[in-house]
């Protein structure tokens, strides 16, 4: 009112009460702990947007008039700061939220993950395990078609129940289609080498033994097991043919 007066009456009034969170004489600008959406009037009721500056992550609740942008503490960033920055992690401190990835491996003792003996022991399977060739196909004792239906452990042997569709190469061991049993080391058959899974189809070429303590077809490692393909019957059949051509030498 003196400011009024004073002016001669023409000027100095003070808006009193402003709405939707705005401040200042003429209620022209947006109150502490808001900040200004410009794509709206200042007399609009959305036209203060509230900073929400995260309590933990920002070093005050105020936030930049214009941008909204709140104050980050060190290592932390985004408009609310609510999230690390790239390089950092987040610690259990409400002082310092945000740590260097170098001061984080320091404070917690964080150790480089050990290797899995497991993966170490088995390493990966050949490749060549799934390539097919004549020669691959003479050193073998027997070639089929199986499909894998059910799988047991039987004391250091995997008991895989398959069943024959085709015999390309039975070897010294009488084959037929139909039920049959294909044993694994438990060993092998944890590293997946070689890997067959239930309810699929594999051409499998590998070699008996005498002397197994159980009876039935056997593969491991140096198996050739690869899933089975609409085109292995032709080549399979160019095989058997040259086989008897005398094209097979025992190696």
């Amino acid at each position: 009112m003196e400011l009024y007066i004073l002016s001669g009456e023409t000027s100095g009034g003070v808006c009193l009460k402003c709405r939707h969170n705005t401040a200042g004489r003429h209620c022209h600008y947006c109150r502490e702990g808001f900040y200004r959406d410009a794509s709206k009037p200042i007399t609009h009721r959305k036209a203060c947007k509230a900073c929400d500056c995260h309590p933990v992550g920002s070093s005050g609740l105020t936030c930049n008039q214009t941008s909204g942008q709140c104050p980050c503490k060190d290592g932390v960033t985004g408009t609310t700061c609510n999230r690390c920055a790239k390089g950092y992690f987040q610690s259990r401190s409400t002082v310092a939220p945000c740590i260097s990835k170098h001061f984080y491996h320091e404070v917690y003792k964080v150790e480089k993950p050990k290797p899995d003996p497991k993966q170490d022991k088995c390493g990966k399977c050949p490749a060549s395990r799934k390539k097919l060739h004549l020669k691959k196909y003479c050193k073998r004792d027997y070639a089929i078609q199986a499909d894998i239906l059910s799988r047991e452990t039987v004391g250091e042997w995997v008991r895989f129940g398959i069943h024959v569709r085709h015999v390309f190469k039975a070897g010294p061991v009488k084959l037929r289609t139909g039920p049959q049993s294909l044993w694994i080391s438990q060993a092998e058959a944890q590293c997946a080498c070689p890997k067959l899974r239930l309810k699929h189809s594999y051409l499998v070429l590998g070699n008996n033994q005498e002397g197994r303590k159980y009876s039935g077809l056997h593969a491991s490692k140096d198996s050739t097991v690869i899933e089975w393909k609409d085109d292995w019957p032709w080549r399979m059949r160019r095989f058997q043919r040259r086989q008897r051509n005398g094209r097979c030498k025992n190696p």
